[in-house]
């Protein structure tokens, strides 16, 4: 036999060979999710419940719940931002009315999937460091729930001002759908019917 190989008939797998299942069966699952915001905030909202819940019972890990408060403020941010900062790319907005009445939607920096997926990683994550007291580090948390609302409302002011100057909205709700577009009223019909 070569070095290396083992001699188990039943063919068991080696750990590089799991993990890449598992790897491969979380993407799966993720893939299929993708479809289902609502269920998919949920799923966040419950686990931030579940942490600041764990926090408020165990009296502690106030650190914690700042740094995910800070991250999750910095991926909303992030999901608020266009893709090209208008300042650096040029004049990329509408011109004249024509272009303006074209429908293009807001590309984001950190796209939807991606930043509830980047949420949910650091509410488990943070809610696992809740487990270590390595991480319960006492400090006086009324003054770093001041100091993030403080940060909080700056960051937003700035974010606002930034959306006002550029013109652009980051919520996008589609196209325009219209009365009787796709109906064709000549002699001929044709086109959609007046029925549907």
């Amino acid at each position: 036999m070569m070095e290396g190989e083992t001699d188990d008939p039943s063919g068991s797998q080696s750990f590089e060979q799991q993990s890449a299942q598992f790897k491969r069966a979380v993407q799966y699952w993720l893939d299929k999710s993708t479809i289902h915001v609502v269920p998919r905030w949920g799923v966040f909202v419950f686990l931030l419940f579940l942490f600041f819940l764990r926090v408020y019972l165990v009296q502690g890990y106030f650190i914690v719940a700042y740094g995910l408060g800070i991250f999750l403020l910095n991926n909303f941010i992030a999901f608020l931002s266009p893709l090209e900062d208008p300042k650096d790319s040029g004049p990329g907005l509408p011109t004249t009315e024509d272009e303006g009445k074209e429908f293009r939607p807001f590309a984001r920096r950190l796209p939807e999937f991606k930043f509830w997926l980047a949420c949910t990683r650091g509410v488990a994550t943070a809610f696992v460091m809740t487990f270590f007291s390595v991480f319960d580090i006492p400090v006086f948390w009324p003054i770093l729930l001041m100091y993030f609302f403080v940060l909080f409302f700056m960051t937003m002011k700035r974010q606002i001002m930034h959306m006002y100057k550029h013109k652009y909205v980051p919520i996008s709700w589609g196209k325009s759908k219209y009365k009787d577009a796709g109906v064709e009223n000549s002699m001929f019909g044709g086109g959609m019917s007046k029925s549907r």
